[in-house]
């Protein structure tokens, strides 16, 4: 059974938890195969906070087409981050907006790896 620290060194807490979980149904070819796409279309927590800050200076919601949430990304484009609430609570929700992210891709994968 594959190591989540060995494959995955960089992530941490509930996200390595949860592909923990994800390894216990693949063998060690199919890990190797999941952690390197994994690792390339992963988004950074600290990435998403930064692109984030970003709102502030008047190009709010590039961190919502970032996860693929367009529709949200053109709101908070049109409205100034919804009057700049809605990019204060994606300052304050950055980690759980990369989880989810990375949640959706982590699944995308395991399936796409096991079918292979």
């Amino acid at each position: 059974m594959a190591n989540v620290l060995e494959l995955l060194p960089e992530i941490m807490g509930d996200e390595q938890f949860y592909i923990g979980g994800l390894f216990k149904n693949m063998d060690d070819k199919q890990a190797q195969q999941f952690a390197n796409i994994y690792r390339t279309r992963r988004k950074d927590p600290q990435t998403i906070l930064l692109v984030t800050l970003v709102g502030f200076l008047g190009i709010a919601g590039i961190q919502r087409f970032l996860t693929d949430q367009i529709g949200l990304g053109i709101l908070y484009l049109l409205t100034g981050g919804i009057c700049m609430i809605g990019t204060i609570i994606d300052l304050v929700n950055y980690k759980k907006i990369a989880f989810e992210y990375n949640q959706n891709q982590a699944n995308q994968l395991s399936m796409m790896v096991k079918n292979m």
